[in-house]
């Protein structure tokens, strides 16, 4: 199986950016509307600071599927490394709000045997494909550890 790098999607950020920027422009035509001082806009400029946190989380986040182990990442200057052998992966759970499933996206769980803690990754591009991926991926590593 060639390396799979997944990360959360950017949709909700966009979504978040465009937003932001719309309520910005509000205030800064309201604050030049009214004579308000410009400050007042830019204090709106602080908005800007959910999407980016946001996006920084996405880029801090990564899974990685390759040969016969998923390598979940999360961190910058501290940083989390969990690895789960695909042969041990019993189940994997995709669940869908339906703002997700308006925008084509899903939180995904995997539980291994032995593991008393699940790995969820949130907000991910196809998710039921990703799913299946794993799932065929972890029946060809238990039948190469029958075999």
């Amino acid at each position: 199986m060639p390396e799979k790098i997944i990360h959360p999607s950017l949709k909700f950020i966009k979504a978040g950016y465009a937003i932001t920027l719309l309520v910005v422009l509000a205030a800064a035509g309201l604050a030049v509307a009214y004579e308000q001082p410009v400050w007042t806009a830019a204090i709106a400029l602080l908005l800007f600071v959910w999407p980016l946190e946001r996006h920084l989380h996405r880029q801090l986040t990564k899974v990685t599927i390759f040969e016969d182990k998923l390598r979940y990442e999360l961190g910058l200057f501290s940083k989390t490394t969990r690895t789960i052998q695909l042969s041990k992966v019993q189940d994997v759970t995709v669940r869908q709000s339906l703002g997700q499933r308006l925008f084509g996206v899903g939180d995904l769980s995997i539980e291994t045997a032995g593991e008393t803690s699940r790995l969820t990754v949130e907000n991910i591009d196809a998710p039921q494909a990703i799913a299946d991926g794993i799932i065929a991926a972890s029946q060809q590593g238990q039948k190469g550890q029958n075999a």
